[in-house]
């Protein structure tokens, strides 16, 4: 067990071995890392355990560097565990290095159909009963994704939670892969206006870096094509509390003027190349429409969702690229939408194409979440709801809040959905004082 000293926070590592399908445990196993953070001069202290759960799919628990961000708040009251869920991070890897181990794309495909809620949070109770043991239960923190496992939590196994914090990550428990994105690009429109009120001569800087794209192939520092459609995905920052000015920034910064004349520039190329590039996230753009599928709400397969709400868009041309350059209007930026063509674009992604394909074409996904559990609900809990959020449909978001018995919601415009990492503590711990019954 290897223990890290950092200022202000003491690390120790966790690694336990998990079936890869719970419902069997005389199976294949996995390895899960966990990162236990404890206030400096608390480490034998009687402290309660909570868990965090990250956002994603697909992406690791946060590194500290100390006792910095909602870090400083939480360790107050609690000692943390930073969960790496399965295939992230530490945990054993799931990408374009390892799957090949599985077999071929069907085979692939199979193994990550056991990365979703439903395991980790199988996997976290795991985690519980080691280091808290069986009968004590901890409290549990989702961001965004995280949110939505946090859910799961109090459908699969509310006896082992204490208390109950969400972030930006209420899900619509009754909302299809469609019906998400159906909901999720007017809202995105919506960014898009806001930004290009904010920065009106972007809407000509934008259209000039996406006609050069689509009259020249450009390849990013890594060897990614970088075509209009992948530059339209930048529009992934508008949703955090920063990322309107920091693409501004990077927009116009976007050109030199070598022997040749104007080209793109190497630094905004490799600027952008960080954006888009899921070379550390993976799982990201495989699991994205998964975590939607529910056999209760549709049977079918999620089926690129993404992409067939876009190709039915008859509101907002704006988000085509060919309409849009016709004309003389904006072109819109997409946001936290996964599309078939990213797995040519991208080198990180490319040798899991067929794979991506075969979890877009499978049917019948388990159910993530019990109403009638939701319902019945006994664990103490509140959410942060970020008004208009981007990425998490905020009509949806209440809709769930009013069918889990006890929770307590509060609707803020004073944050985007990286509330909780930019507020300094300030979100967690209203949702703490709120728990508290002190709000």
């Amino acid at each position: 067990m290897s223990v890290q000293r950092l200022p202000g926070v003491v690390l120790t590592d966790h690694v336990l071995e998990v079936p890869l399908d719970h419902d069997e445990p005389g199976g294949e196993r996995i390895e899960v890392y966990g990162r236990e953070v404890v206030a400096a001069g608390r480490e034998r202290a009687e402290l309660p355990w909570l868990v965090y759960l990250q956002g994603g799919p697909g992406c690791p628990a946060p590194r500290p560097l100390g006792r910095e961000s909602w870090l400083s708040r939480v360790l107050d009251d609690y000692r943390v565990l930073l969960l790496d869920q399965r295939g992230t991070g530490r945990s054993t890897p799931a990408n374009r290095q390892t799957l090949p181990l599985r077999g071929g794309p069907g085979e692939q495909a199979a193994y990550l159909a056991h990365f979703r809620a439903d395991a980790i949070v199988r996997d976290a109770e795991t985690f519980r009963r080691r280091l808290a043991g069986d009968d004590t239960p901890w409290s549990v923190l989702g961001q965004s994704f995280g949110g939505f496992c946090t859910v799961t939590y109090l459908s699969q196994a509310p006896e082992g939670l204490r208390e109950a914090y969400v972030t930006g990550g209420l899900p619509g428990t009754d909302a299809s892969a469609a019906d998400v994105y159906r909901a999720a690009y007017p809202r995105v429109a919506r960014k898009n206006a806001a930004h290009y009120a904010r920065f009106p001569e972007d809407v000509p800087a934008v259209r000039r870096i996406a006609a050069h794209l689509r009259a020249h192939e450009v390849r990013l520092p890594g060897g990614g094509l970088l075509t209009a459609e992948a530059f339209q995905a930048l529009g992934l920052m508008l949703g955090s509390g920063n990322g309107s000015p920091t693409l501004h920034h990077l927009i116009n910064e976007a050109w030199v003027t070598g022997p040749a004349g104007p080209e793109l520039a190497d630094a905004f190329l490799h600027a952008v190349q960080g954006h888009l590039s899921h070379a550390t996230t993976p799982l990201f753009a495989l699991l994205h429409e998964t975590i939607y599928g529910q056999r209760s709400v549709d049977p079918g397969p999620t089926g690129w969702a993404a992409q067939r709400v876009r190709d039915g868009l008859e509101t907002d041309a704006a988000f085509d690229v060919d309409t849009a350059l016709a004309g003389d209007g904006p072109l819109y930026f997409t946001g936290e939408m996964m599309y078939p063509w990213l797995f040519d674009t991208d080198p990180a992604l490319r040798p899991l194409k067929e794979t991506a394909q075969a979890l877009a074409e499978r049917t019948d996904w388990p159910d993530l979440y019990d109403t009638e559990r939701l319902a019945a609900n006994e664990v103490p809990a509140a959410a942060a709801v970020y008004f208009d959020d981007m990425y998490v449909d905020t009509t949806h978001s209440l809709r769930t809040a009013e069918r889990i018995r006890g929770l307590r919601t509060w609707v803020t415009n004073e944050w985007e959905h990286d509330g909780l990492r930019v507020s300094d503590g300030a979100v967690l711990d209203r949702l703490i004082r709120t728990v508290r019954g002190e709000l």
